[in-house]
């Protein structure tokens, strides 16, 4: 069983830049695609971000294409998000998520992922 830990949240002014992490123990990490979320105070959940098992397939929100990187180390077992240019309206706590049944490309569409961290507070300032 893969556990998840996210790390690197904080404060950041608008415009700045935040990495997360997402560490995972076990042995099977490589065989997790692995994504983050987002939820906003009063708003539902959404999918940010997601690498495949391999790191050769991401993708991302539109609300953070461009600006948002998501990048993923085996031998470290652990996946992160870089954010760029942030905006107070990326304020959320992230979740990160693994899943080693559905396609990548799939997971903006899907809450049901197999395993979910505890989640990191970002807050942006204006």
């Amino acid at each position: 069983q893969v556990h998840l830990v996210e790390s690197g949240g904080g404060l950041v002014q608008a415009g700045g830049s935040l990495r997360l992490s997402c560490a995972a123990s076990g042995r099977t990490f490589s065989s997790y695609d692995m994504g983050w979320f987002r939820q906003a105070p009063g708003k539902e959940r959404e999918f940010v971000a997601v690498i495949s098992n391999s790191g050769r397939y991401s993708y991302y929100a539109d609300s953070v294409k461009g600006r948002f990187t998501i990048s993923r180390d085996n031998t470290k077992n652990t996946v992160y998000l870089h954010m760029n240019s942030m905006k107070p309206e990326d304020m959320a706590v992230y979740y990160c998520a693994a899943d080693s049944r559905w396609a990548p490309s799939s997971w903006p569409r899907r809450g049901d992922l197999e395993l979910w961290g505890q989640g990191t507070l970002v807050t942006v300032s204006s």
